[in-house]
C-alpha cells in the first residue's frame, strides 16, 4: 500500500513542463506506464471498434441471405403445391401443340396443298394464273413454304378465295396482296404472297 501512495506521490510531484519529448526514455516509469496502458486502450478499443463493425457487416449479410432463402422457399412451396396443376397444364399443352403440329402438312402433302388452293380458286370463280413455290425458309422448329399466287376476278370473288383458302384444314397465312384493275377486262388481278409451313424434324436451322 504504502508503495502505491509513493508512486502516486511521484506522479503528482512530477512537472510536466520538465518532460523531454524528445528523449521518452528518460521519463519517469509512472507516466511512461500510463502512457502504455493509454496506448494498450486505444488498442483494444479500436479492435473491438472494428471487430464490431465486422460483425455487423457479416449480420447484415446473413440477414439478407435469410430473406432471400425464405423467397425462395417460398416460391418453392408454392410450386410445389401447384405441381398437379402445372402438370396437367403441360399435358394440356403438349395436346396443343400435337394439335398444331399436325396441322403442318409434310414434303408428301405441298402439291395436295397446291391443289387444294387451285380448287379454292376454281370453285370462287377466279381464272388461276399462276401458283408458284417459293424457296423455303427454315426456322428453328418449322420451316416456311412460300407460294406466290396470281388470279383474276371480280371483287366479290377474290374475297370468296381469301375466305376459302384461310378455312383450309391446314394452316396457310396470307401476305402482301396486290390488287390491280384487269388490262384484258373489267375484271381486277390479284397477287398475293402465302406462307404454308411444315415442322422442321431436324431441329435447327
Amino acid at each position: 500500500m504504502s508503495s502505491l501512495q509513493e508512486k502516486m506521490e511521484k506522479l503528482n510531484n512530477i512537472d510536466f513542463n520538465d518532460l523531454d519529448f524528445e528523449n521518452i526514455g528518460s521519463w519517469p516509469t509512472p507516466i511512461k506506464g500510463i502512457i502504455c496502458l493509454a496506448a494498450l486502450a486505444l488498442v483494444l478499443f479500436l479492435g473491438f471498434h472494428f471487430h464490431l463493425n465486422d460483425l455487423g457487416k457479416k449480420l447484415d449479410r446473413e440477414a439478407q441471405k435469410e430473406t432471400e432463402l425464405k423467397q425462395e422457399f417460398q416460391t418453392k412451396a408454392f410450386q410445389a403445391a401447384n405441381l398437379e396443376a402445372y402438370r396437367a397444364q403441360m399435358t394440356e399443352m403438349e395436346a396443343s401443340f400435337g394439335a398444331l403440329v399436325r396441322q403442318l402438312p409434310s414434303d408428301t402433302e405441298v402439291p395436295g396443298l397446291l391443289e387444294d388452293i387451285t380448287e379454292k380458286g376454281l370453285g370462287a370463280g377466279l381464272t388461276i394464273d399462276t401458283i408458284s413455290l417459293q424457296p423455303e425458309v427454315t426456322h428453328e422448329f418449322y420451316v416456311e413454304l412460300p407460294i406466290n399466287v396470281n388470279v383474276r376476278g371480280n371483287y366479290h370473288d377474290l374475297g370468296n378465295f381469301v375466305s376459302g383458302v384461310a378455312g383450309l384444314p391446314r394452316i396457310v397465312t396470307l401476305h402482301n396482296f396486290t390488287i390491280k384493275s384487269s388490262q384484258s377486262g373489267g375484271n381486277l388481278t390479284m397477287e398475293i404472297f402465302a406462307r404454308t409451313y411444315r415442322y422442321n424434324d431436324k431441329g435447327g436451322a
